[in-house]
């Protein structure tokens, strides 16, 4: 650590200080029928925050570094959850909702997941395979009707393909399409039309409209609407009561953070991402983020057990381009890999896993180390990605590694406005893997 780092005496009372000023003030989580008055509680402490769970964090470090970040001319609204041996040990919120309003994030402000969607995509479709309503290794095209491939592949590619971005089509096809207005499931259809690019399976390429044939899935398997089977199956049982997935549903809490550019500059709000909202249609406060996060780890198997999570987080496919993206870090940064609607990388020999979203206006990130139980979510409203950072400086910390400016806070990004570094969806067009291997071996 640096000379910033403060004595254990004074970050435990500044810290403490901080963390109890700033608990969420959200409603308390209902009992879900069903579950028994045990696992009430145990959810309930999972919600709450404990600096006792504090072990390897300075966060009073933690805290001035992203005050200072905050001051960088691209920043508007963030906030912050920790996670440490499995609890909740840190949630706070910097700068405002909006640009010149003074109305401060707090932990219960919601923001868009963009991206960080899938991962929860992905569980749910992981979860009805567990209860043997969905074969992932079937043809994709026996649940999703809607998605067409070209050359029949629908029935070529399985399950898994689809949530590990293996259908054969180059990168994001028909986004342009979807920004335009284009219906989802029409768009779906059409992809029939392209020229494949490889053989399901063989190769790796990002998608948005083909990737939400998850929620058509689910939506199919449980006879729900996308929203409500999540509510049903995930959000109302983690405890996660800010949970939404559509626009209206961001719009409707007291506190929620409007998008900006780079620059400061507010954009509208636009419902186009929320039309595949398997993809990128999940928002929710930090706080909820946080106990997402706990839930990954698994501290609630009540919910989502260890069969589920090692499906989802299994490292299926090597995605090299992944290193390019996150170059910045490759002092540290290894192999990185992706799985079901999640990636997963090796870190100074540990591995974690996690993802990042970007949708106009709102940037979002979690990040965790399995075994340890400990990691980071943070989500923020303007279009940069400097704040990318915080993950990799909290894994330091927890791994007790030599300290790196990662948040930039020190030397700056490029201007305002220019990429400071790559989206998911800057990510190279194709990447080879091998064959794919069997829901079996994912888990």
């Amino acid at each position: 650590m640096t000379s910033a780092k403060i004595g254990v005496g004074a970050l435990a009372l500044v810290g403490v200080a901080a963390l109890f000023a700033s608990r969420p003030t959200a409603s308390t989580p209902q009992p879900v029928p069903g579950q028994s008055p045990e696992v009430v509680q145990a959810h309930l402490r999972l919600a709450a925050v404990s600096p006792e769970a504090r072990r390897d964090i300075d966060y009073a470090m933690l805290d001035q570094r992203l005050q200072r970040l905050m001051t960088k001319p691209s920043m508007v609204g963030m906030a912050v959850g920790v996670v440490e041996n499995g609890r909740i040990t840190f949630l706070k919120g910097y700068g405002t909702t909006l640009e010149g309003s003074g109305e401060p994030v707090t932990p219960a402000t919601v923001f868009r997941w963009a991206s960080c969607s899938k991962g929860l995509a992905a569980t749910m479709v992981a979860k009805l395979a567990e209860q043997g309503k969905i074969d992932l290794n079937a043809p994709v095209g026996e649940y999703a009707p809607d998605l067409k491939l070209p050359n029949g592949n629908e029935y070529k590619a399985n399950v898994i393909d689809l949530l590990s971005h293996r259908l054969g089509l180059y990168r994001d096809a028909y986004a342009d399409k979807l920004e335009d207005g284009g219906d989802p499931s029409m768009l779906r259809r059409s992809l029939a039309q392209l020229d494949a690019v490889c053989a399901p399976g063989t190769c790796w390429s990002y998608q948005n409209v083909a990737y939400d044939a998850s929620s058509e899935i689910v939506s199919r398997t449980t006879g729900l609407p996308y929203e409500q089977a999540v509510k049903r199956y995930l959000f109302n049982p983690i405890g996660m009561t800010s949970g939404s997935v559509s626009m209206e549903g961001l719009e409707s809490n007291a506190s929620w953070a409007r998008p900006h550019s780079a620059g400061r500059r507010p954009w509208p709000m636009v419902d186009t991402y929320y039309k595949v909202p398997g993809a990128a249609g999940i928002n929710t406060n930090i706080k909820d983020m946080a106990l997402w996060m706990e839930a990954q780890m698994g501290e609630m198997p009540d919910v989502i057990d260890g069969r589920v999570l090692d499906t989802i987080h299994a490292p299926l496919v090597v995605t090299p381009g992944e290193r390019g993206r996150m170059r910045k870090f490759l002092e540290r940064l290894g192999t990185a890999w992706y799985g079901l609607g999640w990636r997963s990388y090796d870190y100074a020999g540990h591995r974690i896993v996690g993802h990042r979203g970007g949708i106009k206006g709102y940037r979002s990130l979690i990040l965790f180390d399995p075994q340890l139980k400990s990691g980071v979510v943070a989500l923020w409203n303007s279009d940069t990605w400097q704040p990318g950072g915080l993950e990799f400086e909290v894994m330091d910390q927890i791994y007790h590694l030599p300290f790196r400016d990662w948040l930039q806070v020190d030397s700056g990004p490029a201007r305002p406005g220019a990429p400071d570094t790559q989206s998911d969806e800057d990510a190279p067009t194709v990447a080879r893997v091998e064959p794919r291997h069997p829901a079996s071996r994912a888990g």
